[in-house]
């Protein structure tokens, strides 16, 4: 039996690397060989929880999680069935599209491995191709960036919108990128680390707002004019704000700047929150909208990734080997040491 290194969760906090039977295509499915795997939020949630219960037995025994789901790789054994894929073809996955569950979050496979098996492989359903031009470790943002984009989507900005993105991460950072290739003309991002702060500049925000040290509604009201809320009340002008952090203060911090009319889109796992100001949203009119994964958008930013690589390479804080997997995995456990680490395969 042929065996492959998989990474899954192991004890609380910590991951396995383990050797596991390396998958055989079928017909219609397609292997693929990782070249690289990002780490995500949703990975360490899993890594805090120890597992996931087993079927049947919420709250009690826990099994390990195959562990990740933003890979990039090359496909290297095709099924007999399959026309529309070829053998060395670069390519990027839709995690969401594996019949045996949701790759790396839960399901049967996870990409943080050698390989990793597509299962009814259709191109542009469970797999892009991507060019050459693309390093592995870039196209492995693929799926986070659709996350991103997803928001962005649903915010409905327009050029002139002014916009706040709480949360410096990988994913508000993306919709940052994605905000400004949309033509919105002023977008602030606001974060409680510097160094983040300073990547926000670097991939296009035209204003940053260090959320520790400065008051977040005089700030936007320098920088968006002032408004007013239903009341007639000061409010800044900012049109939309961008929750890529899910801390209860980004909520309250949004309901005390809010001016009437103004959106909220929430793209972050949301933290058990305090008391939510009802009252505040009311005055306000304040819309939510909640932003979940990326019901179309997982291909579509395939090209313009592409096409910005350079811009998007800068969320990229750590490129690390997959020897020391278990490296990376700490580094995303240990508050403001990285912004997105991505693991590398050797050739």
């Amino acid at each position: 039996m042929a065996t492959m290194k998989s990474v899954q969760t192991g004890a609380v906090g910590k991951v396995d690397v383990v050797d596991v039977e390396r998958p055989v295509p079928g017909p219609k499915d397609v292997l693929i060989k990782i070249r690289a795997c990002g780490i995500c939020g949703t990975d360490a949630t899993f890594l805090h929880m120890g597992g996931m219960p087993a079927r049947g037995h919420a709250g009690g025994e826990l099994i390990p999680v195959p562990l990740g789901h933003e890979p990039a790789g090359e496909v290297v054994e095709v099924g007999a069935d399959v026309s529309d894929l070829k053998i060395g073809d670069r390519v990027v996955v839709n995690p969401q599209a594996s019949p045996t569950g949701i790759i790396g979050c839960g399901g049967k496979y996870g990409s943080m491995s050698d390989r990793l098996l597509i299962e009814n492989a259709v191109l542009g359903t469970s797999v892009a191709v991507f060019p050459e031009t693309v390093p592995f470790a870039v196209a492995a943002l693929n799926e986070p960036m659709a996350v991103a984009r997803h928001a962005v989507n649903r915010s409905q900005a327009t050029p002139t919108d002014k916009v706040v993105v709480f949360g410096a991460g990988p994913i508000g950072l993306g919709a940052t990128i994605w905000l400004k290739l949309r033509g919105v003309e002023h977008v602030v991002v606001a974060d409680v680390i510097p160094e983040r702060l300073e990547t926000a500049l670097a991939v296009g925000a035209d204003a940053v707002i260090n959320s520790a040290t400065e008051d977040i509604t005089a700030r936007l009201t320098e920088l968006h004019g002032e408004a007013a809320n239903a009341l007639g009340q000061p409010r800044a002008g900012t049109d939309i704000y961008l929750d890529a952090a899910g801390a209860p203060a980004v909520f309250n911090a949004t309901i005390a700047a809010a001016k009437w009319g103004a959106k909220m889109v929430m793209v972050a796992v949301q933290k058990k929150s305090d008391a939510i100001d009802l009252g505040g949203m009311l005055r306000s009119e304040l819309t939510l909208i909640a932003s979940q994964g990326y019901p179309t958008e997982i291909f579509e930013v395939t090209p313009e990734l592409a096409e910005h690589q350079d811009r998007f390479a800068k969320l990229i804080s750590h490129r690390v080997p997959f020897r020391d997997v278990e490296q990376a995995f700490e580094l995303v456990l240990t508050p403001g040491a990285a912004e997105k680490v991505v693991v590398t395969f050797d050739e």
